[in-house]
C-alpha cells in the first residue's frame, strides 16, 4: 500500500486527469477517423480510474477526518475534466492531505466508532483493503458495463 494518504491520493488524482486525456483523446478519434473503438477503450478507462478514484478520496477523506465539503470537492471534481489536479493541489496546500494512515487507537474519542475501527482494521492489513477496493471497483464498473452507456 502507499506510505501515505498523500501519496495514494495524488497518484489516483494524476491518474484520474490522465483517463480524462485518454477517453477525450479517443472522443476526438472518433469524430475525425469513425474510430468508435478509440472512444470504448478510452472511456472504460477512465470509467474504472473514476471509480477508483473516488473510492480513494472517500478513504483518504475518511482517514483524514474531513468534512463533507472537501470530500464532496474531492469526489465530485473526478465529473469535471483535470479537475482533480487543482483539487489535490487546494488539499495539499490546505493540510488536509498531511498526516500518517491511522493504524492504531488514539486518545480521539472518535477513534471509538465503528467505521473508525473497520478503517483501522483495513489500513492494518493492505492486502484486504486493496483486494476489497479492486473487487469493489471492478463489481461495480462490470454493473455499469452491463446497464450500458448513460443516455441509451
Amino acid at each position: 500500500m502507499f506510505r501515505s494518504p498523500k501519496t495514494f491520493f495524488r497518484v489516483l488524482a494524476f491518474a484520474e486527469a490522465v483517463s480524462w486525456t485518454l477517453l477525450i483523446g479517443g472522443m476526438i478519434l472518433r469524430a475525425t477517423n469513425d474510430l468508435d473503438i478509440a472512444v470504448s477503450i478510452g472511456g472504460g478507462i477512465h470509467g474504472f480510474v473514476f471509480l477508483a478514484y473516488a473510492a480513494t478520496a472517500v478513504i483518504v477523506a475518511k482517514n483524514q477526518r474531513w468534512s463533507a465539503g472537501p470530500t464532496a470537492i474531492a469526489v465530485i471534481s473526478a465529473v469535471i475534466p483535470y479537475a482533480t489536479i487543482p483539487v489535490d493541489l487546494w488539499l495539499k496546500r490546505s493540510g488536509r492531505l498531511e498526516g500518517p494512515w491511522r493504524t492504531e487507537v488514539t486518545s480521539d474519542p472518535r477513534d471509538s466508532s465503528w467505521h473508525d475501527r473497520a478503517l483501522r482494521v483495513l489500513l492494518n492489513r493492505p492486502a484486504l483493503i486493496g483486494g476489497a477496493l479492486a473487487a469493489g471497483v471492478v463489481g461495480l464498473f462490470v454493473a455499469l458495463l452491463i446497464i450500458g452507456p448513460p443516455g441509451g
